[in-house]
């Protein structure tokens, strides 16, 4: 079983092939075709859109939010094709986290020139 690290690890290689190969500026339905192409070449197991639910008080709501992948049952990936991250993207996957009570998200924009800067790893009690 590999840890959130290494599933990561995988990920963020993955998403390093893909953009050199496609660049930025696809929409991010396409990326999302792609990643989970890649990933299943690699072996990853993953859910696609996956539903994340909402409990307040008494109230509870099965779909509040859809995550865009959740990789190994361990790791958010949550996919962006814009110009710049904004902290509204960071916060989404933090809500998420906490929400599923995972440890690892990855904030992947495929908008950004290189795509070491389109990166972003958020951590829940990891």
């Amino acid at each position: 079983m590999k840890t959130e690290n290494e599933i990561a690890h995988i990920i963020v290689d993955s998403c390093f092939k893909i953009h050199t190969k496609l660049g930025p500026g696809l929409l991010e339905s396409a990326y999302e075709e792609v990643v989970a192409y890649e990933l299943n070449r690699r072996g990853l197991q993953f859910k696609r859109q996956f539903p994340i639910g909402l409990h307040y008080e008494e109230l509870v709501v099965l779909e509040a939010f859809r995550a865009d992948l959740i990789v190994e049952d361990k790791v958010i990936l949550e996919l962006k094709s814009v110009e710049n991250i904004q902290s509204v993207h960071s916060k989404q996957v933090l809500t998420y986290l906490k929400l599923t009570g995972f440890k690892l998200g990855l904030l992947i924009n495929f908008g950004a020139p290189l795509i070491k800067n389109g990166i972003t790893r958020l951590v829940n009690k990891l």
